[in-house]
């Protein structure tokens, strides 16, 4: 996931503390003018290549997958982290400046006056440092928050398992993936989302249940869920909406497949096909359906996982005749 290693963002106090410390020791080891050369490049450097690597470590948001652009967006703001990040960037850069300026200063001058010149040069370190504190601290809760995201695969065919609470999603992915599947969590949902894998003729399939996003009408979602929401369509291929004819879920079959006609209209729009799964098929099937089934009975399973499969209309990648 391209979040998930982003190093920590230093605090400036952290940063300027280990900078000066370390310059202090290496003047201690010289005398003279070079110990004050010198304690001014190690603190440059420090800093400057610090910052720089703070940035650099952040993938080019302008290149990155739609799915994980407007899913970062709905957690972080994008357009004020890259501000932040645009920040960082210009302290690395006006201290390796400043840098420059002052050795050009020390070299043409007497001991007392280059220690003066170095105190200087270090107090204008620490206003850069000061001015562009709270970017760093923006930049390293960007980190936290992000590095959470679960591994979702955008170049991974991805069917999404959608409908109210209780209908059978978590059981129907734990049961064709064969295990009781990891829980991401989301920040924006208090709810796991969970992600099972399954494999047909060499093609991996991501199956994702998404509760807090999915299974309850866009206006009873907040604005980061709605927009984390709208991260899904940029990732699915495919929708198996889940309904429970029988009403046990506790939602009445009419709101269920109001639900299921406001999702088929927003992912219509990209052409994603929103199939209809009638769960629990053994105690009710009075819903036209694509397919009945009941996880419970382990009856008709399979065939919903194959006809969502068909549906993805994914072509397994074919050896090369010259292979």
């Amino acid at each position: 996931m391209i979040f998930e290693n982003l190093p920590t963002a230093p605090r400036s106090e952290e940063l300027l503390d280990k900078a000066f410390s370390r310059a202090a020791r290496a003047g201690n080891a010289k005398g003279g003018l070079e110990a004050q050369q010198s304690m001014l490049t190690v603190a440059v450097n420090i800093t400057s290549d610090n910052l720089e690597n703070v940035v650099t470590a952040w993938p080019d948001f302008e290149y990155i997958d739609p799915f994980y652009y407007e899913l970062a967006d709905a957690i972080v703001d994008v357009d004020a982290l890259r501000q932040s990040l645009s920040e960082v960037t210009w302290a690395s850069r006006q201290i390796e400046e400043l840098g420059r300026e002052y050795q050009s200063k020390l070299r043409k001058t007497e001991p007392d006056t280059a220690r003066k010149h170095r105190k200087q040069a270090f107090a204008r370190i620490a206003d850069i440092m000061d001015e562009i504190k709270d970017d760093l601290r923006a930049v390293g809760d960007a980190r936290d928050e992000l590095k959470t995201l679960p591994d979702i695969k955008p170049d991974e065919p991805a069917i999404v398992i959608a409908g109210y609470p209780n209908v059978g999603k978590s059981s129907f992915v734990n049961h064709v993936t064969r295990a009781s599947n990891e829980i991401a969590e989301y920040p924006f949902t208090t709810r796991g989302v969970q992600i099972g894998h399954v494999d047909r003729d060499r093609v991996r399939y991501q199956l994702i249940d998404t509760p807090g996003l999915l299974d309850r009408p866009e206006d009873e979602r907040n604005d980061i869920e709605r927009q984390a929401a709208g991260a899904i369509e940029h990732l699915a291929d495919t929708i198996l909406f889940f309904v429970d004819a029988s009403g046990d879920c506790g939602y009445p079959l009419d709101v269920q497949l109001a639900l299921r006609d406001e999702l088929a209209d927003r992912f219509g729009d990209r052409e994603i096909p929103v199939l209809t799964i009638c769960n629990k098929s053994d105690r009710s099937t009075d819903v036209e359906a694509d397919a009945y089934m009941s996880v419970t009975e382990e009856d008709g399973v399979d065939d919903a996982l194959e006809l969502g499969v068909e549906a993805v209309g994914h072509e397994p990648d074919l050896p090369s005749r010259d292979a």
